[in-house]
C-alpha cells in the first residue's frame, strides 16, 4: 500500500503535467506564440496584437475545452468501471455516446439544425434519455441493478442507437457534412461562450464524484460485503449513473463523440495511484485532462496545414490498449 505522502507527492507530478501540457496547447499549432508574448496576452493585453487575439479568442478556450472534457471523460470512465467491476467498461457502455449522436443526428435531419450552440443541448438531453433507458432496463427483475444487467443494457442501448444513427445517414446524406467534424470529435472552433451553459454540469460532477471515493471503496469489496456494511448499494450505483450521465454527456455535448478516455485513463491512473477511489479519482481527472490536451496538440501537427479530428487521436491511441486489456482479461479468466 503506498503512502499519502506518496500519493500526495504523484499529484503533485500530475499537475505539473497538467500545467505544462496546457501551456503547451496555448502557444503551439500553426501558429506558434512564444511564451513571453503568451504571458503579455494575459498581463498587458494588445487588441491590436494578432497573437493577443488568437490566444485569448481562441486557444484558451480551446485548452480549456480540452481539459475539462478529458477530465469529464475519464472520470466517468472510472466510476462505469467501478460500478459494473467490468476493467473494460467505459462511458460509451452506458449508450451515453450513442445517444448523444443519435440525438444530433435526428435533429440535424428532422430540422436542419445546424447551429453547434443546439448541437450542445441536444446533445446533452440524448446522452442524458440514453442513461436513464440503461438504468431502466438495468433495474427489471426481481434481483434489482446488477453489473451484468447494466452492461447488457448498456450494449443493447448502444446498437439500437448506433443503428438508428446509421439508417438517418443514409437518408440524409446532404446534411452529413455540417455535423461530419462533431461527430468525429473535436474541441477546435468552441468559445468560452458556446461551452459555459455546459461547463457548470461538467464541473458539478467532478465535484460531486470527489465524494464518492469512500462510498465505491466499499461498494467494490462486494454486494454482500456493502451491505452488511449498511451501505445503500442501490442509491449509491444510482449516484454514480447519474454522475456518469452528467460527465460522459457534457463532455460528448461540447466536443463530440472522442473514444477510449475514458478506458485508458483509469488503468493508468490505478497503476500509479492504487485502487482507492479517494485518490483515484482525482488521478483520473488530471491524467484525462493531460491526455487530452497532448492529443489535440498532436491532431495540430499531424498533417498540417489541416488538422485531424480528436477522436481520430484517442482512437489511434485506445485501440491498441484496448487489445491488451480483453487479451490481459480473457488470460486471467482462463
Amino acid at each position: 500500500m503506498m503512502s499519502s505522502s506518496v500519493r500526495s507527492f504523484q499529484l503533485l507530478i500530475a499537475i505539473i503535467m497538467l500545467v505544462v501540457a496546457f501551456v503547451a496547447s496555448i502557444v503551439l499549432g500553426q501558429t506558434s506564440i512564444p511564451l513571453g508574448t503568451a504571458f503579455d496576452a494575459f498581463t498587458n493585453y494588445d487588441a491590436n496584437s494578432i497573437d493577443h487575439i488568437i490566444l485569448t479568442t481562441t486557444r484558451l478556450s480551446r485548452a480549456l475545452t480540452a481539459m475539462f472534457v478529458g477530465a469529464g471523460l475519464a472520470v466517468a470512465g472510472a466510476l462505469m468501471q467501478a460500478m459494473t467491476r467490468n476493467p473494460l467498461a467505459s462511458p460509451g457502455i452506458f449508450g451515453v455516446n450513442a445517444g448523444a449522436l443519435f440525438a444530433i443526428v435526428l435533429c440535424s435531419t428532422l430540422f436542419s439544425i445546424a447551429s453547434l450552440q443546439d448541437y450542445i443541448w441536444i446533445a446533452f438531453a440524448g446522452a442524458g434519455f440514453a442513461g436513464v433507458l440503461v438504468y431502466g432496463l438495468g433495474t427489471i427483475g426481481r434481483d434489482g441493478v446488477t453489473p451484468v444487467k447494466i452492461v447488457l443494457a448498456g450494449a443493447a442501448i448502444t446498437a439500437l442507437f448506433v443503428s438508428f444513427t446509421q439508417g438517418l445517414l443514409v437518408i440524409n446524406q446532404d446534411g452529413l457534412d455540417s455535423i461530419l467534424f462533431w461527430l468525429a470529435g473535436s474541441v477546435a472552433g468552441r468559445s468560452l461562450e458556446l461551452v459555459r451553459p455546459v461547463l457548470p454540469f461538467l464541473f458539478i460532477a467532478l465535484v460531486a464524484s470527489l465524494f464518492l471515493g469512500r462510498h465505491i471503496n466499499i461498494l467494490v469489496s462486494g454486494e454482500d460485503v456493502a451491505k452488511g456494511l449498511g451501505q445503500r448499494t442501490i442509491l449509491i450505483r444510482l449516484l454514480m449513473g447519474l454522475l456518469v450521465v452528467g460527465l460522459a454527456g457534457s463532455a460528448v455535448a461540447i466536443a463530440g463523440n472522442i473514444a477510449f478516455v475514458g478506458l485508458i485513463v483509469p488503468h493508468i491512473a490505478r497503476a500509479l495511484f492504487g485502487t482507492d477511489h479517494r485518490w483515484l479519482l482525482p488521478g483520473c481527472m488530471l491524467l484525462g485532462a493531460t491526455l487530452l490536451l497532448l492529443a489535440d496538440i498532436a491532431a495540430r501537427f499531424l498533417i498540417m496545414p489541416q488538422e485531424v479530428p480528436i477522436g481520430v487521436m484517442t482512437a489511434l491511441l485506445g485501440t491498441p490498449f484496448f487489445i491488451y486489456l480483453a487479451r490481459q482479461t480473457a488470460v486471467a479468466q482462463s
